[in-house]
């Protein structure tokens, strides 16, 4: 396992982290299966593991400590987050003062932790004004219940820069990285969003690596979709939106690159995100230990530059850029 820094920071996280948004704990075996993993990519190297309070209803951050507390806790970073609901009061969700301070102090008691490593704003609230919002964070800084804090979806470039201004102006603590969305078949961070990030010195911890496991390669044109697989029953349905016959076919191109560099297609798929520089962690979702194996083969391997310009072909971005004149 190889690590990196988490942006300008002196923070070392594994390249490779695993997340709990889609840990099963429904069932013995399952819950199990799910610890398994954990322990299994301890004793790999990986030292980066992402959770959050909405995960299950607080259980998965129940869960994670539980295992986490067998382990030195300088050995591992852990993070969580804030913004939805944890109760049905008017103040219990969102990026106010009030709920970052008590939802800390929750995350905490379910973690029977100290502090958190990482702390992120799970969302973009827009009933608070940011200044509160980062102000709060810094300040949990202060008390050592955090040691640095990001944020997630929904905070576009914009915002970014916005809120850099707010710390400068403020002297607070500074933003250290960013968890946006980010896989082959969606870019969106290379418009501006991963600029920024470079400018002030964001690091960059990608969830949804493998597209809900479109870039496993286990989904196929004109074929049933495999047995026990996310398309058969996720509720939100998100992974059959992308099973276009476009993107598989493109995935069926990217899986030819993969096997003549003798490598699957996950590890094409994680490996082509690491070559980032910015990017100092891919938050991967493994709920068997055969799953994260294959993960773990992305941590250090290159993608040669003749096959990166091929990748580049069969996906036809272009990064957005507006010419006057």
């Amino acid at each position: 396992m190889e690590y990196r820094s988490v942006g300008k920071s002196g923070l070392k996280v594994s390249e490779i982290a695993v997340g709990s948004w889609m840990t099963d704990l429904q069932g013995g075996e399952k819950a199990q299966l799910a610890e398994q993993t954990i322990r299994q990519a301890y004793d790999a190297g990986v030292n980066f593991f992402d959770c959050a309070d909405a995960y299950s209803g607080g259980e998965a951050e129940k869960f994670l400590g539980r295992i986490l507390k067998d382990y030195p806790r300088g050995s591992y970073v852990v993070s969580s987050k804030v913004f939805f609901p944890t109760g049905r009061g008017a103040n219990e969700w969102g990026l106010s003062r009030k709920h970052i301070f008590e939802n800390i102090d929750r995350t905490l008691s379910n973690m029977k932790l100290d502090y958190i490593d990482m702390y992120f704003c799970h969302r973009f609230d827009t009933t608070t004004p940011m200044e509160e919002t980062l102000r709060a964070l810094s300040d949990l800084v202060s008390q050592g219940k955090i040691l640095y804090y990001g944020v997630s979806e929904e905070w576009s470039a914009t915002r970014l820069a916005e809120a850099q201004r707010i710390i400068e102006k403020y002297n607070l603590y500074p933003m250290t990285v960013v968890q946006p969305q980010y896989h082959m078949m969606d870019r969106y961070i290379e418009h501006e969003i991963m600029g920024v990030c470079e400018k002030y010195g964001m690091g960059i911890t990608p969830f949804s690596p493998l597209a809900q496991g479109l870039l496993t390669g286990k989904y196929k044109k004109g074929q049933p979709y495999p047995a026990g697989s996310r398309a058969t029953h996720q509720a939100d349905k998100q992974i059959n939106n992308l099973l276009t016959d476009e993107n598989l076919d493109k995935v069926e191109n990217l899986t030819k690159i993969a096997e003549e560099l003798g490598v699957s297609m996950s590890v094409l798929a994680l490996a082509w995100i690491l070559r980032k520089d910015v990017i100092c962690s891919v938050i991967t979702g493994a709920s068997k230990p055969q799953q994260l194996e294959s993960n773990l083969a992305a941590s250090g391997f290159k993608i040669p530059e003749d096959a990166q310009r091929r990748i580049e072909e069969i996906l036809g971005f272009h990064r957005f850029e507006r010419h006057v004149g």
